[in-house]
């Protein structure tokens, strides 16, 4: 399990707690080309908060969120997830950090060949368990994502937004505290692309932490979740609450 850090913070002379899930604090990434990934980039999330990360196109959005699979490393800086120092994990344990998150990628990524249920599945045969085991949790799951009814089907036979409903069960379907999500709506139509923030939003309402990179203003508009915008790679605006139409966010 991804274990939470407790931080105490003062606020006007009083104190809350909450738990503190990540920490990033001074990374640096600059690509062979060049161009600037994340420039002293820092922020703290909390368990169970829910981040919609905007930016334009090369702003250093899809690159944060790699950072935290450990897809990209950074030049310089700390991460920390659950109290896991995912900077300096060795490359042989890297998988061992990834089973503990859920990652929702624009394109599916959904295995041809394989089913509905056998999709999401996969994601658990690692974990040798029993099959009644994983039985039970993929059906949960699926239930959960509305797609139960069409555990048999393959993935030619689903339109855009059940194929992400796939997606999103496989990626929680080993439970995770986290789920990363880069543009997951970013190829279905609007009304489809609120079916998924429900579901989405059903998720961290059981208590997932989400962090979502995403360019649509509507959702963001909508939601009035926490909106942090990156430009060139810098964290310039962290909003509690916030819209692509704050003060400073409303030229993405």
């Amino acid at each position: 399990m991804i274990y939470d850090v407790i931080i105490e913070l003062t606020v006007i002379g009083s104190k809350r707690c909450f738990m503190e899930l990540i920490r990033v604090k001074d990374v640096q990434k600059t690509y062979r080309n060049g161009v600037v990934g994340l420039y002293d980039f820092s922020v703290n999330i909390p368990k169970g908060d829910f981040v919609f990360v905007i930016g334009a196109s090369g702003s250093g959005k899809s690159t944060f969120i790699k950072m935290l699979y450990r897809e990209e490393k950074p030049d310089k800086g700390s991460i920390y997830i659950g109290g896991i120092d995912v900077v300096r994990l060795k490359n042989r344990k890297v998988y061992k950090l990834r089973r503990k998150l859920g990652v929702v990628f624009q394109d599916f990524k959904l295995l041809p060949k394989l089913t509905v249920y056998e999709n999401v599945a996969f994601a658990l045969e690692v974990f040798a368990l029993d099959k009644k085991v994983i039985y039970k949790q993929v059906m949960k799951v699926l239930n959960l994502v509305g797609l139960k009814g069409k555990a048999r089907q393959y993935p030619n036979q689903l339109a855009g937004g059940e194929k992400q409903r796939v997606a999103i069960a496989r990626a929680i379907v080993n439970d995770p505290k986290l789920l990363l999500c880069d543009e997951p709506t970013g190829n279905l139509d609007p009304n489809t692309s609120m079916e998924i923030m429900k579901v989405l939003e059903d998720i961290n309402k059981m208590g997932t932490t989400i962090i979502m990179a995403t360019h649509d203003r509507d959702i963001v508009n909508r939601m009035k979740k926490r909106v942090l915008y990156i430009e060139s790679g810098k964290l310039v605006k962290d909003y509690e609450k916030g819209t692509y139409y704050d003060e400073g966010i409303k030229k993405v």
